[in-house]
C-alpha cells in the first residue's frame, strides 16, 4: 500500500458533500484496499457550521472560504459540490488547478458553461477534471464514453436525464392529476431545484446533454446551442391521448453528428411505451449510447439522491487515488473542435395537438394546409366536447420538424385554432 494518502478538500456539505464524507468513513478499508492509499479529507467548507449533517467532521478543519480551502498545502484534490455556473464554484476549481491539484466536482452548470475553458486551464496545468456526478446521477455513462466506448464511434446520444420531469410526467398518467398539481407535489417532496424551471424547463437536463455531446463527439462543449423546450405545456389529455395510441411522453435528450453539423435538441417527444425509455418510471434516469461497433447500450439508474450521487463523485476520487489520468472530455482540450449547430434534419413522425373552433369545413381546411405542405396524416381522433372548440389529436407520417413549424404558422393564420397547438416528435428508439 502506498503509505502517502490521498487528501480531499471538500466544498458543499450538502445531500451529496454528505453523502461523500458518509461513503469515506464506512467504507475506508474497502477504499484502501481498491486504491492502494487511504483518502483522507483535510478540510471542508460550506454555508453554515451550526447545520446538522448526520456525519462527524473531528479532526476536519473548516475553512470558511472555499477558495482558501482549494489553495490549503494540504489538500491534493479539490472535491466541488456546490453547484452554481460563476461565483465561489469556479473561483475555487480555478485556484485548485493553478495550485497543482485535480478537481472532482458535480457541477454539470459549470462544465457546461466554462468547460472547456477549465479543461484547457486543467491540462495546462498538469491536472485531470473529473466529472461522473455532473450527468445522470449513479449512472456511470461519463465513463462508459470515456472509457468503456473509447474505440467507438459514436452515432447518437438519446436519454432521460432529469429525474424531476420524468416523475412529474409518470405520476400525470398513474394519478390522472394535472401538471400544475403534480409539479405542486413534486416541489412539497423536494425534488424540484430552488429555481424549479431549472428542471421542468429542461435546462438542467440540457447542460447533461452538452457534457456528453462534447465526449461523444470530440467537439467544444456548447450548451447555447441546445434546443430547448420544457415540459410545462404538456396537458394529462396528452398524457392519456398518448397511452391512448401506444406511446409516453418523456423529455428527452438527443444528439448525433449529422452532415449539417451537430444536433443537440432537450424536448418532450413520443416514446413507444414498450421500448426501455417508455418503461422508465420515477425519478430514473435512462441513457443510450449507439457506437458504431459496440451497437446500443442501455444504461439504467437513479438520476439523483445523496447515495447514488456520492457513489459517482467516489468513482472519481478512486481514479484519481490510483492514478488515473484522463483528460477532461476523453481528448485533449485543445484538439475539441466547434461543430456547426444544427436542428433536427431526420424525418420522424409527429404529434400535434390542436383546439379545433367547432365551425363548418374548420377540419377540411386544416387537412388542406398539411396537404399543401406535404405532411401527410397517418392518424386522427377527435374527442367529445361541450365548448366551441374541440381538441383534434393528429399524428402524423414522417416529416420534418420545419415542415411542422411551417403547417403550425399556417395554422394561425386560417383563425380556426384556438389555444397553442403543442407538437412533439416521436421519436424512434
Amino acid at each position: 500500500m502506498t503509505k502517502t494518502p490521498l487528501r480531499l478538500g471538500i466544498v458543499g456539505l450538502g445531500t451529496v458533500g454528505s453523502g461523500v464524507i458518509k461513503m469515506l468513513n464506512k467504507n475506508a478499508t474497502l477504499l484502501s484496499a481498491r486504491t492502494g492509499r487511504q483518502i483522507i479529507v483535510s478540510a471542508v467548507s460550506a454555508r453554515s457550521r451550526s447545520k446538522e449533517r448526520g456525519i462527524d467532521l473531528a479532526g476536519i478543519d473548516w475553512e470558511d472560504s472555499p477558495v482558501a480551502l482549494a489553495k490549503r498545502d494540504d489538500v491534493d484534490a479539490l472535491v466541488e459540490l456546490m453547484g452554481g455556473s460563476e461565483g465561489p464554484a469556479k473561483e475555487a476549481t480555478l485556484a485548485a488547478i493553478s495550485t497543482g491539484k485535480d478537481v472532482i466536482t458535480a457541477n454539470k452548470a459549470l462544465l457546461a458553461i466554462h468547460g472547456q475553458s477549465l479543461a484547457l486551464a486543467a491540462e495546462k496545468a498538469g491536472q485531470v477534471i473529473r466529472f461522473e456526478a455532473a450527468v445522470a446521477g449513479g449512472i456511470p455513462v461519463v465513463k462508459a464514453l470515456t472509457e468503456g466506448l473509447a474505440g467507438n464511434k459514436i452515432n447518437r446520444i438519446l436519454g432521460v436525464m432529469n429525474g424531476s420531469c420524468n416523475y412529474i410526467l409518470t405520476r400525470m398518467e398513474t394519478s390522472g392529476l394535472s401538471y400544475d398539481e403534480i409539479f405542486a407535489e413534486a416541489d412539497a417532496l423536494g425534488y424540484l431545484e430552488a429555481d424549479p424551471n431549472l428542471d421542468v424547463g429542461g435546462i438542467d437536463a440540457a447542460h447533461k446533454l452538452a457534457l456528453l455531446a462534447a465526449i461523444a463527439f470530440g467537439t467544444k462543449v456548447n450548451f447555447a446551442s441546445v434546443v430547448l423546450e420544457g415540459i410545462g405545456a404538456i396537458t394529462i389529455e396528452d398524457i392519456n391521448a398518448a397511452a391512448d395510441m401506444g406511446y409516453r411522453i418523456k423529455l428527452l435528450g438527443v444528439s448525433q453528428m449529422t452532415e449539417r453539423g451537430l444536433e443537440q435538441r432537450m424536448t418532450p417527444c413520443l416514446v413507444s411505451a414498450g421500448s426501455p425509455l417508455g418503461q422508465l418510471e420515477g425519478g430514473t434516469n435512462m441513457v443510450i449510447l449507439e457506437g458504431e461497433d459496440s451497437g446500443q447500450i442501455v444504461l439504467r439508474g437513479a438520476g439523483a439522491g445523496e447515495g447514488p450521487t456520492a457513489s459517482a463523485v467516489m468513482s472519481d476520487i478512486i481514479d484519481i487515488a490510483r492514478g488515473q489520468r484522463i483528460n477532461t472530455f476523453g481528448q485533449p482540450a485543445s484538439s475539441l473542435v466547434d461543430a456547426k449547430p444544427t436542428t433536427a434534419t431526420t424525418s420522424a413522425p409527429f404529434y400535434l395537438r390542436l383546439q379545433l373552433l367547432d365551425k363548418p369545413g374548420a377540419l377540411a381546411k386544416i387537412a388542406a394546409v398539411m396537404g399543401k405542405a406535404n405532411v401527410s396524416i397517418d392518424r386522427m381522433r377527435q374527442y367529445a366536447h361541450d365548448t366551441d372548440s374541440a381538441p383534434v389529436l393528429i399524428v402524423t407520417h414522417k416529416t420534418t420538424r420545419a415542415a411542422i413549424d411551417q403547417i403550425l404558422n399556417e395554422f394561425s393564420k386560417t383563425k380556426l385554432i384556438g389555444d397553442r397547438p403543442v407538437a412533439l416528435r416521436i421519436e424512434s428508439i
